[in-house]
């Protein structure tokens, strides 16, 4: 009799302890979904950088083969680099 009784204070400890820790398990999983969330938008900005760095260069090789005018690649290479910067300031704010 007494070793059920153990049984059963033992089994309430366990449901006690489940339904406590239920919080913690769920906060604990929102985290690690938040840092897959921020490490994926990190990827991105980075891929779009490189993609504006790239762009920029093009830009500059149009020119100096004479596909571009000076005018034309001015203007191109101001807008691409101010997206660029978008781009660095947005990195940033992740931190």
């Amino acid at each position: 009799m007494e070793i059920l009784a153990a049984v059963l204070v033992i089994v309430a400890l366990g449901v006690v302890v489940w339904f406590v820790g239920a919080p913690l398990r769920a906060g604990a999983s929102a985290v690690d979904a938040e840092q897959r969330d921020l490490e994926a938008r990190r990827d991105a900005l980075e891929a779009e950088r490189e993609s504006k760095y790239r762009e920029i260069r093009e830009t500059e090789i149009d020119y100096r083969t004479g596909k571009l005018t000076e005018d034309e690649w001015r203007r191109q290479d101001r807008e691409l680099r101010a997206q660029a910067v978008d781009v660095l300031r947005r990195l940033d704010e992740l931190g």
